[in-house]
């Protein structure tokens, strides 16, 4: 069954049986995977996944049901989970969004890619890897070579007339390069996320990927001591990520915030905005719409260092008395909506990130962060990371350094900013690019230097 008819038939039974207001929510996620070891496949992966996800109000109760599969029986089989699940939930009813409201007329699919066949993503593959290992001898191997594409179509009914269908897809290639000189071994990854795949050069991408590893080649130890600090784009994108969520109203109004009744007070220093654009051409999450039927638009959460907002979806709107910022997020067709950033990002200044460490008579750039899901507290801020990156002496890098250990506190971090780098990067593989920074001059943390 199609769609629109599955729809149809939904409402049209729903209404038989007294439901009062109903919600159809559909995703399709399309996807296609590899990963090659030295020239050969090492795992591959296709995929498409269907689902639709029903809430509706009955006997003012609202229920929830979901199914991968669009037919007569289907119908059936959510409207009873839905109307027995409602008994069980003590949550107020929320209502549904009635759309009457304007979307921007959008669309963030890329023909492009499409028509780039298995084939030809392989091969790229394969050929970014053979000139990985021909472009210096100390190359040791490809510990990830990988390629991904996906393409996920949203589609929100509901009986009060809302109708809306978005869609996006992009691609992304991810290498980790593996070097070695004497007894020394280093790796590093290059992520590059395109809807072009055609415009990616594999001479560029092989020459990058494998200059970030042999740039950690010759490690040295430096005392332990409080440093300024130049967190470059990824590192920079990956704190911001794991502290996301205090931006939250949910986690607000839970008390798993510092920024609880910070609205209109300074939180970071004057040169940071914090932007959340669902409109940003190439953006993962960009989408006209939320996950409850909300129209998206620009918003900026910190202005020149004071907090101005924070995410809203309905229910927590409602709550605080404001209206929705359009942050409604469901992970997939099967979760409850929640409250999510669609692509938040440090807003870019007007420096290079060779001009913010340039002026630095002795710094620390810090290039990578690790262990940040058991080292950092997302409520307090405070976190002991480890960090791989360089030692700065007269404005110049002198050398990589050992393994560090970095400690210090987010929110405060946010204060220290003093200034902020043109190079914005959106933060790679655990968060799929969405949260993004340029790199950051910090006045100083805590360096441990193993």
């Amino acid at each position: 069954m199609d769609l629109l008819t599955f729809r149809d038939q939904l409402f049209v039974e729903g209404e038989k049986l007294g439901f009062s207001e109903l919600e159809l929510y559909y995703e399709k996620q399309s996807g296609f995977g590899c990963q090659i070891f030295k020239g050969e496949i090492d795992d591959y992966r296709s995929s498409t996944v269907i689902g639709v996800s029903v809430r509706g109000l009955y006997n003012g109760k609202m229920g929830y049901a979901y199914t991968e599969k669009l037919d007569e029986e289907s119908v059936s089989f959510l409207l009873d989970n839905i109307k027995e699940n409602s008994k069980l939930i003590e949550d107020d009813p929320q209502e549904l969004f009635e759309g009457n409201a304007n979307y921007e007329k959008l669309d963030f699919y890329s023909a492009t890619l499409t028509e780039i066949s298995i084939e030809e993503k392989i091969e790229f593959l394969k050929e970014v890897e053979k000139k990985i290992y021909e472009y210096d001898h100390r190359v040791v191997q490809t510990d990830y070579a990988a390629i991904q594409d996906q393409l996920v179509e949203k589609a929100l009914f509901n009986n009060k007339g809302l109708a809306l269908q978005d869609r996006n897809n992009f691609l992304f290639v991810v290498f980790s390069v593996v070097v070695k000189e004497d007894e020394e071994i280093k790796s590093d990854f290059y992520f590059k996320l395109t809807k072009d795949l055609k415009s990616l050069d594999t001479d560029e991408i092989a020459k990058e990927a494998v200059e970030k590893s042999l740039s950690h080649l010759g490690g040295k130890s430096y005392p332990n001591k409080t440093y300024p600090i130049i967190l470059k784009g990824q590192a920079a994108s990956s704190l911001l990520a794991t502290f996301s969520p205090s931006f939250s109203a949910k986690s607000v109004q839970d008390n798993q915030s510092r920024l609880k009744e910070k609205l209109e007070q300074k939180i970071a220093s004057n040169v940071v905005t914090l932007l959340d654009n669902p409109h940003l051409p190439d953006g993962i999450r960009s989408g006209t719409f939320d996950s409850e039927g909300v129209p998206t638009k620009q918003l900026t959460v910190v202005k020149d260092g004071v907090l101005k907002t924070y995410f809203h979806n309905l229910k927590t709107a409602e709550k605080d008395g404001v209206e929705s910022t359009g942050h409604g997020h469901k992970s997939s067709y099967k979760d409850s909506v929640g409250v999510s950033p669609s692509n938040f990002y440090v807003v870019p200044g007007i420096e290079s990130y060779e001009e913010l460490y340039g002026d630095l008579e002795e710094g620390i750039i810090i290039t990578s962060l690790a262990g940040l899901h058991s080292g950092a507290n997302p409520i307090s801020g405070d976190f002991s990371l480890a960090a791989d990156g360089f030692y700065v002496k007269d404005g110049k890098i002198v050398s990589p350094t050992n393994q560090m250990t970095i400690a210090g506190n987010f929110f405060e971090v946010m204060q220290d900013v003093e200034k902020v780098g043109t190079d914005l990067e959106f933060s790679p593989m655990d968060y799929y690019g969405y949260i993004g920074s340029p790199s950051l001059k910090i006045k100083g943390l805590a360096v441990t230097v193993d």
